[in-house]
């Protein structure tokens, strides 16, 4: 679902534990799919916010927002599937087949939220963003707002947040988002669900 990139994040209140913040994430890190290195950097910094939130009793839990009705916003589904196809974590929720959007945000947030006692939500998410960060991946801790730039009202989600910004924001932005290129979002949702999989060490290939 895609957000805005200029949205400040939102701690997430529905569990009663403290998130843990890794100092390498005290700010928002991003990470250009064009570079070669970009899978090994994202994997090495979501590690070790899975690692910190692990220590603390939270459970790890991937929440692909998205729909595969528009190019732009269909990066959550297509890394959500993605991931389940090379890694063996249970907890991916939102895929092509199974998409998570505007109108079944809501419960299931409610869905995860009764079936884990402390879940740690990693949301993974399209945005529109500046001209020179298209093509980049952030990571950050807090949550995102779904839908922010399109002028939907959706609850804010996560605890710490992906986001992949695949098109320029600030004018006709459900234009923008049906005209992103295919061939961009592809390659972002590489590099999240490959950079998800090596955090979490579960690779159908081990």
């Amino acid at each position: 679902m895609l957000n805005n990139i200029l949205n400040f994040p939102i701690i997430n209140k529905l569990s009663p534990l403290k998130p843990p913040v890794a100092p390498e994430l005290a700010r928002e890190i991003k990470f250009n799919v064009s570079q070669p290195n970009a899978i090994y950097d994202l994997s090495v910094s979501i590690r070790k916010l899975v690692e910190n939130a692990k220590k603390d009793g939270w459970e790890i839990v991937v929440l692909c927002i998205g729909t595969d009705r528009s190019t732009g916003d269909a990066l959550g589904p297509l890394t959500g599937t993605k991931l389940k196809t090379i890694n063996y974590f249970p907890h991916v929720y939102g895929t092509l087949d199974d998409p998570v959007h505007a109108t079944n945000l809501g419960s299931m947030l409610s869905t995860i939220n009764s079936s884990f006692a402390h879940p740690f939500i990693i949301a993974v998410d399209a945005c529109l963003g500046k001209l020179e960060n298209v093509g980049c991946v952030t990571l950050g801790h807090g949550s995102v707002k779904p839908g922010a730039a399109v002028n939907k009202d959706l609850p804010a989600v996560g605890n710490a947040y992906i986001t992949g910004i695949v098109n320029v924001g600030g004018f006709m932005e459900h234009l923008v988002l049906q005209s992103t290129r295919l061939n961009l979002v592809m390659k972002m949702a590489d590099t999240i669900a490959h950079g998800i999989s090596f955090a979490l060490g579960r690779n159908h290939s081990s």
